[in-house]
């Protein structure tokens, strides 16, 4: 896989029928399969050219749940902006944020932050969907299980056309990367 210039870059794992999770955000289908840690899609390769993340809150709340369960501190070391209108809790030992809104409103913020590295846009599917609808958003790396579960959370809620980049395999997955065209009038 390879990359150039930071850029904003949604990535995720997807079933085959394009949920990111099931309707009551369990990721069971995703944590059950086996992924290659030497993989040129492996997740420590991104995570090493990422300088700041967001997310949406549902996808925030799942990240707490865990860590809870764990005991673990917060997961990222990277500044982390959580988008929600709702009231928020920051976890301690972590460098998150709290925005609400438009998301181009804090994309200049979040680039800064990340100091020339990439912008990784966590989840969940309504929020990537901002983003590119925005014009923020360069690109989508999906990690495609093989498992369908008929229904959840879409991968992305809106229109967006992509051309496909570059594609591999990581352990179980098919993984693609593609390029967000702009938007068609």
């Amino acid at each position: 896989m390879t990359s150039s210039a930071a850029k904003t870059v949604y990535t995720t794992a997807t079933t085959l029928d394009g949920f990111i999770a099931t309707d009551d955000h369990d990721l069971g289908w995703l944590l059950s399969r086996r992924l290659d840690e030497d993989s040129p899609w492996s997740h420590d390769r991104f995570m090493a050219g990422v300088g700041a993340i967001v997310m949406g809150r549902s996808t925030f709340d799942w990240v707490e749940r865990h860590r809870a369960e764990s005991g673990d501190a917060w997961f990222y070391t990277q500044p982390s902006w959580v988008m929600t209108h709702r009231e928020l809790e920051v976890p301690e030992g972590g460098d998150v944020r709290v925005a609400s809104g438009d998301v181009a409103a804090v994309h200049a913020e979040m680039v800064e932050a990340a100091g020339g590295r990439d912008v990784w846009v966590v989840g969940g599917g309504g929020l990537a969907a901002a983003f590119a609808a925005a014009g923020l958003l360069d690109e989508v790396v999906l990690s495609i299980a093989p498992v369908t579960i008929g229904s959840g959370m879409p991968l992305l809620d809106g229109k967006v056309e992509l051309e496909l980049l570059d594609s591999g395999v990581n352990g179980e997955f098919l993984c693609a990367r593609y390029q967000v065209l702009p938007a068609s009038t």
